[in-house]
C-alpha cells in the first residue's frame, strides 16, 4: 500500500506543487503525493515550466486549499515553507510531520532567464530532499 504525503506551503503555487508533481513521478510506485496550501492562487507559470524541463508535467495541477484534506489520512505531511509551518501546526490526520523550509521562487525579480535560473535552484533542492527523504 502506497503511503501519502501532503506537501503544504502558503500559496500552493510552487514549491508544493513542483514536489508534489516530482515524487509522484519519480517514486509513485510507493507514495501517493498532494499538495496544498494555507490559502489558494494558481499555479505558478515558472514552476510548470522548470518542471517540464525535466519532462514532468505539472501544467494539470490546481492550487488546493488545506481545508480538501482535513479529516484525509496522511502518513507523511511536509511543510515546505516556514510560513506554512507556522501557520498550521495541527494537522492530526498524520502519522509524521517533516519541516523542509525551501526558498520561495515566487519572489525572484529580474530577467525572464533569472527568474528561471532561480526556480530551478529551488527545485533541484525539492528533487535533492525527496531523494534523500524518499528515494
Amino acid at each position: 500500500m502506497k503511503k501519502k504525503v501532503l506537501f503544504l506551503c502558503t500559496h500552493n503555487s510552487a514549491r508544493s506543487q513542483m514536489a508534489e508533481g516530482y515524487l509522484n513521478s519519480s517514486y509513485g510506485d510507493l507514495y501517493e503525493a498532494f499538495s496544498a496550501g494555507t490559502e489558494v492562487t494558481s499555479v505558478n507559470p515558472y514552476a510548470v515550466r522548470v518542471m517540464d524541463e525535466i519532462g514532468i508535467d505539472i501544467s494539470g495541477h490546481r492550487s488546493k486549499k488545506i481545508d480538501e484534506f482535513f479529516g484525509v489520512r496522511m502518513d507523511i505531511l511536509v511543510t515546505v515553507c516556514d510560513a506554512a509551518h507556522g501557520a498550521c501546526p495541527m494537522f492530526p490526520w498524520t502519522d509524521e510531520r517533516v519541516h523542509a523550509g525551501f526558498p520561495d521562487p515566487s519572489g525572484a525579480s529580474g530577467s525572464e532567464k533569472e527568474i528561471l535560473e532561480v526556480f530551478r535552484e529551488v527545485r533541484d533542492v525539492i528533487i535533492s530532499f525527496i531523494d534523500e527523504k524518499f528515494g
